[in-house]
């Protein structure tokens, strides 16, 4: 068998998932799939990027999805004029001093000599610049969080489309990438994968704290949306009279059609970002990154620059999963710091990537619709799968109580069993990197 017949055969078998789903539960369930699964290829896609191009071990992808999720806030929520005028300028000026403060840190760290002096300098100005930015900071934000906080309490966005937020979630996640890499991309992996978990960690404690930004745990609700409302489509005579002429119920066909809508566009970026990647994958850029990834000091000795490509690569790969994550929120319609956990936007992603076959932008594509729609499905059919088992025990016998509880489990077990057979049969991989 051919590798476009096995990898063909791959795609189909999960699009067959996808389509059982429709035909035994709902379609409304097979398309919720089939979005969640476009938006996971993508995230897959960046940690390839990271892992399969370059050997770049992150952890932090959760926070990178979480500031793509903060754009879509930041760029398409409508603003908040009241809070904007009892404190926007304030904190505005805060984040300024604040920036100001690092600056100036950093250029006095080079104009003086190493030396207790120095030492003595720098405490000096980060401590006095910390007080004033607090104190600028403090007054705004209360007053900002004050305004109507069971609805509000925050400054809100620009108001702008929210496919405008889409790209800027990306650069928002490429930002971070470019701090973090300065910094990080110099440990070893494993320090390196403990740098930017806590990083990502402190991305969404921000996020759950500082409610003049996202509304923190009260979440940002109503997020605009690139397609229309189920009730605006419901109430238009022209869609009823369609859907009804054609025998289904407009209520469902409404959702199925929202649903299709933002399928057709998450593909649309898929497929660029597939392309992009395959373009970069085979040019020499992309070839030096794995020699790279396979040998870095025989790389350095031919003169390439791999710290210098190590942070190219990383950037790229954190503002794929901004975009990804900005798409998600969009989704959604809301935006729920508390939601972003390591074991979904992390421990899952890593598990695409590696059931998928790290280093083969396909694998990793296959991996994320395969492995969200194990990550769905397992638990209900785990649950049938006890029910059956159980079938003849005895109501109250312990037991069947212990397997009845056991099945909620079951996503987590199926995930680390999938995650050992391919690595046991399939190590490289479903669709292994030539």
């Amino acid at each position: 068998m051919s590798d476009m017949v096995k990898n063909t055969g791959l795609f189909a078998i999960v699009g067959v998932l996808i389509l059982l789903t429709g035909f035994l539960q709902s379609w409304n369930a097979a398309m919720l799939i089939l979005n969640m699964g476009l938006i996971s290829a993508i995230m897959a896609l960046g940690v390839n990027l990271q892992w399969g191009f370059a050997g770049l071990f992150n952890i932090g992808v959760m926070g990178f999805v979480a500031l793509g999720g903060l754009a879509t806030v930041l760029i398409s929520m409508p603003p908040t004029t009241e809070a904007w005028a009892a404190g926007g300028l304030r904190v505005l000026l805060a984040l300024v001093l604040g920036a100001a403060t690092i600056v100036a840190a950093v250029l006095l760290y080079r104009a003086m000599n190493a030396g207790w002096l120095r030492t003595l300098a720098m405490i000096v100005l980060l401590v006095a610049g910390f007080f004033i930015y607090r104190a600028v900071l403090d007054p705004g934000v209360g007053a900002i969080e004050a305004i109507d906080p069971a609805a509000t309490g925050y400054l809100g966005g620009l108001g702008l489309p929210v496919l405008l937020a889409w790209p800027v979630g990306g650069l928002f996640a490429a930002g971070a990438a470019w701090l973090i890499g300065k910094t990080a991309l110099g440990l070893r992996s494993d320090y390196l994968a403990i740098a930017t978990l806590g990083i990502a960690e402190i991305i969404i404690a921000v996020m759950k704290n500082e409610d003049w930004l996202s509304r923190g745990v009260k979440n940002v609700i109503g997020v605009p949306r690139p397609v229309p409302f189920e009730i605006d489509l419901q109430n238009d005579p022209a869609f009823v009279d369609r859907v009804a002429g054609l025998g289904f119920d407009p209520v469902e066909a409404s959702t199925i059609y929202v649903k299709l809508l933002y399928a057709g566009l998450f593909l649309v970026v898929l497929l660029v970002l597939l392309w992009l990647a395959q373009k970069a994958l085979d040019s020499p850029w992309g070839r030096m990154l794995r020699a790279i990834r396979d040998n870095e000091v025989a790389a350095e000795a031919m003169g390439k620059d791999v710290k210098k490509r190590h942070l190219q690569v990383f950037i790229l790969g954190s503002a794929i999963c901004g975009i990804a994550g900005a798409m998600m929120t969009t989704l959604d319609g809301q935006l729920t710091p508390s939601s972003y956990q390591p074991l979904r936007f992390t421990f899952l992603i890593w598990v695409m990537v590696i059931v998928g076959g790290s280093g083969n932008n396909f694998g990793a594509v296959l991996g994320g619709f395969l492995i969200w729609f194990l990550w769905v499905q397992v638990e209900p059919m785990g649950r049938l799968l006890m029910d059956l088992i159980t079938s003849g025990m005895a109501d109250g016998y312990w037991l069947k109580t212990h397997l009845l509880e056991s099945a909620a489990h079951m996503r987590l077990l199926t995930m680390g069993v999938v995650l050992l057979l391919v690595l046991r049969f399939s190590p490289r991989g479903l669709i292994p990197e030539k």
